[in-house]
């Protein structure tokens, strides 16, 4: 019996992981999330409401900000994700802009959900380096934080913006 494998690339870093019933295998109804903070220890992208509506467990898959509470490891097969643990300047470990934009403008408190917030932000300043407020409070709304105040992630997000850098 040919056993069935999933390769996906995280962080820069490949991992291929067998699917099925084996000690060790994912099994197909495993999430991205699981996937991530069980297996891999990345853990980032947070567990809050498994139906992809508050955002905290956002991570980028190709480019886009996804929720990996609602993708399957099984559907990933050949995609590329970052993590928050993956902004991080390898060579010299400095946090990304966006990062330090948030620290530089209070914007968390208790960082729960501050990942997704901030893998949200990096998406969209990927595909738009220059949003107005407008399209970043779009963005953001599916992101949501009880803790914080959003005029601080705002500030953040803008100051990174109107520095052009990404």
């Amino acid at each position: 019996m040919e056993t069935k494998t999933v390769t996906i690339s995280v962080n820069g870093r490949e991992y291929t992981f067998g699917v099925g019933n084996n000690f060790g295998d994912i099994q197909p109804n495993e999430s991205l999330l699981s996937t991530l903070r069980d297996r891999l220890g990345l853990t980032g992208a947070k567990s809050a409401c498994e139906e992809g509506a508050c955002g905290a467990c956002t991570v980028i898959m190709n480019g886009k900000a996804v929720s990996s509470c609602m993708q399957l490891t099984v559907g990933c097969n050949g995609k590329s994700i970052t993590t928050i643990e993956g902004l991080t300047d390898p060579k010299t470990g400095e946090l990304h802009p966006v990062q330090k934009a948030f620290i530089d403008y209070y914007a968390f408190q208790c960082g729960y959900c501050t990942p997704g917030i901030i893998m949200t932000t990096k998406a969209l300043l990927d595909e738009k380096p220059n949003p107005t407020r407008k399209e970043v409070e779009e963005a953001l709304s599916g992101n949501h934080c009880r803790c914080i105040s959003q005029y601080h992630v705002m500030d953040a997000v803008m100051s990174v913006a109107e520095k052009g850098v990404n």
